[in-house]
C-alpha cells in the first residue's frame, strides 16, 4: 500500500501533462471522450485513495491499541498517522469543492433555462433582442432536446452562411451532450485539482468538436473560420462574445485548426489516455487489497 495508494495521484499528474496535446493528434470528438472518461476514473481513484489513507486511522483507535497490547500483537502502520490525518482534512476540503462546483453547474443551467420560459416547447431557436452578441446551447431536461438562444446583435453581425455555421455549431453542442461532458470533467477537477489542465483541454476541445461538425454541415471550413472571426470582432462589443465559445486565447487556435485538414480519428493515438485512467483504478484497487491484508487481524478480532 505504501506505493500503490499514491499512484493515482502521480498518474493524474501525467494525465494532466498529456491532455493539452491530445486535441492536436486526434479528432476532437475522440479526444474529448477519452479525456473525460479518464478524468472521471482518475478522480474516483484519487478520492478512493484518500479514503484508504484516512481508513488507516482505524489502527490507532484506543480500543484497537488496547486489544493489540493485550494480545502482544504488533500494530500495523500502513502510512504515518500524520498522512492519514492530512487525508481526512483534504477529503473535507474536496467535498466542499465538489458541492460548490455541483451547485454552480446547477445554478448556471437553471439560469439558462429560465431564459426560455414562456417559449413554445417545440421551439428550438430563440432570438433575444439584446445589444450584446451572444449565443448559447441550452441543454434540455427530461428528454427535451435543448434549445439555442441567440441575440439579435449576434445574428445581425453574421451573413446568412455564417448564421448556418452558428446554428450548426450550437446544435452540435446539444446533439453530442457537450454540457454533460464539461460538467463531468468540472466535477472531476473539483475532487482532484490535479486534473485542472484536463478540464481546460476538454472545454476547448468541445468547441473544436462543434467547429468541425459545423464545417461538415456547411461544407466550407473557410466559412466556418470566418464566422468564428466575425463573432470575435463584432462591432461595438467591449467584452469577448460567448457566441461560438469565443475567448481571446482560444479563438486564434480554433481558426488556425480550420485552415488545415481535420485531425484523424485514430484510437491507436488516443489509447494511452484511457490506459492512464485504467492504471489509476488499478493502483487504487491494489492499495485496497494491501490495506485489507494489513488490517485483517484487526477486522477479524472485531
Amino acid at each position: 500500500m505504501r506505493f500503490d495508494v499514491y499512484t493515482p495521484f502521480l498518474l493524474s499528474l501525467l494525465l494532466a501533462a498529456v491532455s493539452p496535446r491530445a486535441g492536436r493528434r486526434v479528432a476532437p470528438a475522440l479526444a474529448v471522450r477519452v479525456l473525460a472518461g479518464a478524468a472521471v476514473v482518475s478522480a474516483a481513484a484519487t478520492t478512493w485513495s484518500l479514503l484508504l489513507l484516512a481508513a488507516t486511522l482505524v489502527g490507532t483507535a484506543p480500543p484497537v491499541v488496547a486489544d493489540a497490547r493485550e494480545d502482544g500483537r504488533p500494530l500495523p502502520e500502513p502510512v504515518p498517522e500524520a498522512v492519514a490525518l492530512a487525508a481526512c482534512v483534504l477529503l473535507l476540503f474536496l467535498a466542499h469543492r465538489f458541492i460548490g462546483a455541483a451547485r454552480a453547474e446547477y445554478l448556471t443551467r437553471r439560469a439558462l433555462r429560465l431564459l426560455c420560459e414562456g417559449q413554445p416547447q417545440d421551439t428550438e431557436l430563440i432570438v433575444a433582442a439584446s445589444p450584446v452578441a451572444e449565443a448559447f446551447a441550452i441543454p434540455g431536461s427530461a428528454g427535451s432536446p435543448g434549445r439555442i438562444l441567440v441575440t439579435s446583435t449576434m445574428l445581425g453581425a453574421l451573413s446568412p452562411e455564417e448564421r448556418r455555421v452558428l446554428l450548426a455549431h450550437e446544435r452540435a453542442h446539444l446533439t453530442h451532450r457537450h454540457a454533460c461532458l464539461c460538467t463531468a470533467v468540472t466535477l472531476a477537477g473539483a475532487v482532484n485539482p490535479l486534473l485542472g489542465p484536463v478540464r481546460h483541454a476538454v472545454v476547448f476541445l468541445v468547441e473544436r468538436w462543434a467547429d468541425e461538425r459545423a464545417a461538415a454541415v456547411v461544407g466550407d471550413r473557410v466559412c466556418t473560420a470566418r464566422a468564428l472571426a466575425r463573432a470575435a470582432l463584432t462591432a461595438g462589443r467591449r467584452e469577448p462574445s460567448r457566441g461560438l465559445g469565443f475567448t481571446d486565447r482560444a479563438v486564434t487556435r480554433r481558426i488556425a485548426a480550420l485552415q488545415i485538414a481535420p485531425p484523424p480519428r485514430l484510437w491507436l493515438l488516443a489509447a494511452p489516455i484511457p490506459a492512464l485512467g485504467a492504471l489509476t483504478a488499478l493502483g487504487a484497487a491494489g492499495a485496497t487489497g494491501d490495506l485489507f491484508r494489513l488490517l485483517e487481524p484487526i477486522l477479524a478480532r472485531g
